[in-house]
């Protein structure tokens, strides 16, 4: 599939098909994630599968009613978090400007977007969750104390097909010197 056809064929999913999805096919999203630039090569981002029913319960106990129901039936959820003090981050510990963690949340995204355009191209749907109680995951899957959470990503078939939502168009958002 064309980038641009995947590009325009990626939407956010809020209804799954009851159809399992590989844990090969996983694995690919994540090996396309790891293609994406990051600070220094410092390859921050890390996940975390949940595809049992326990494991994605312990998910879904962490995230809120509407995002529960949302992926309610999505047979995989994938934490990304980031490891803290490295993307952004001199050799010897200090910040390189002033967004400091910010530029492992930045890699986290080219990372995460990568795994959404390979999903799509999978003819699998996503959706990015950022509103989720990071204490609850990093208990239930022994997240390390410096890794922080980021996001929570629904993954599985869709059983549903979304119009684009309308766009801003480039003179709305870019401006030309």
């Amino acid at each position: 599939m064309e980038l641009q056809t995947v590009l325009e064929k990626r939407r956010s999913i809020r209804k799954y098909q009851q159809k399992p999805v590989e844990t090969d096919t996983i694995r690919s999203l994540i090996e396309a994630a790891i293609l994406a630039p990051s600070w220094k090569n410092s390859q921050v981002t890390r996940y975390y599968v949940a595809q049992s029913q326990e494991a994605l319960q312990k998910v879904r106990e962490a995230l809120p009613e509407f995002n529960c129901n949302n992926t309610k039936d999505a047979p995989v959820l994938i934490v990304s978090t980031i490891v803290r003090g490295r993307s952004g981050y001199n050799a010897d510990g200090t910040a390189s400007n002033e967004l400091e963690d910010g530029w492992g949340c930045y890699d986290c995204g080219m990372q995460n977007m990568n795994l959404l355009l390979k999903a799509a191209e999978l003819g699998l749907g996503t959706l990015v969750m950022g509103i989720r109680d990071a204490g609850k995951l990093k208990e239930a899957f022994d997240i390390p104390e410096e890794e922080t959470v980021v996001s929570v990503i629904g993954v599985g078939y869709p059983d549903i097909d979304p119009e684009m939502p309308k766009r801003k168009s480039v003179d709305e958002i870019a401006k030309f010197y």
